[in-house]
């Protein structure tokens, strides 16, 4: 069936004589077959739905507030450390919902490794983490990235970050993650896992594959004093009390 569809230069825009007609739809005024009456009907309900299966899952912070209540054990904890290896526990408000997700998804996948956040995100659905991330990243998302620092101001390795994290440390697209005024060893940690492949990325594998330990080290600490900058995720609020939890 597909295959008698002719696509004319011009598209709606050609005129009527050279769009051609589909084949199962027979000559103009003749009617249609029942075959031809299924086929036009399968047609009408399944372009709409393979459009439908290919939009983006929009997050609900108010669900996700609900299912991320074992996040704040340790991301709502300011300075709070992953116990082995020892390093800081990411910042996440602020943070764009969709790189958040997709770290959910990697975490869920095995792409990255960590035992604790495996565990955590492998019951989720796209709908979950995306409600999750959400949530975590907050209603003011960091989104002004720049490229105004002067390279004898930051360190010669950042020249291969520029294109996804400008000079400021914030994600050109929904797609890079934001690291400016992320904690320093955590930056580290995840630059050293990306080069041993503990955490698997194609963007970022060439990117890291040539840095050294100390180039690692002046990117983590020149990105982590960065600003406007990350922060730990509010604590939850008490409806009765409008305090912080304690």
């Amino acid at each position: 069936m597909l295959e008698s569809l002719q696509i004319v230069p011009g598209g709606n825009c050609a005129p009527k004589s050279l769009i051609s007609r589909p084949d199962f739809l027979g000559a103009p005024g003749q009617k249609l077959s029942m075959a031809s009456r299924i086929s036009l009907t399968v047609l009408l309900l399944v372009a709409p739905l393979a459009a439908l299966a290919q939009a983006p899952v929009v997050g609900d912070a108010t669900r996700g507030q609900a299912l991320a209540y074992t996040c704040s054990g340790c991301h709502a904890i300011p300075n709070y450390k992953n116990v082995y290896p020892t390093y800081s526990v990411p910042k996440l408000h602020g943070q764009r919902a969709q790189y958040l997700a997709a770290a959910l998804k990697e975490y869920k996948s095995g792409d990255r490794s960590h035992g604790t956040m495996h565990s955590q995100a492998a019951s989720m659905s796209e709908q979950d983490m995306a409600d999750v991330a959400t949530y975590l990243a907050g209603p003011n998302v960091l989104t002004n990235s720049k490229t105004d620092v002067k390279p004898s101001d930051r360190p010669k390795a950042s020249e291969v970050c520029l294109a996804c994290h400008g000079t400021n440390g914030v994600g050109i697209t929904a797609d890079y993650p934001t690291i400016s005024g992320q904690h320093s060893d955590y930056i580290e940690r995840a630059l050293t896992d990306y080069q041993k492949g503990a955490r698997k990325n194609a963007v970022m594998a060439p990117m890291v594959a040539t840095l050294t330990k100390q180039d690692i080290e002046e990117l983590a600490a020149y990105y982590s004093s960065q600003t406007p900058a990350l922060s730990v995720v509010p604590k939850k609020v008490f409806f009765f009390s409008g305090s912080p939890a304690k």
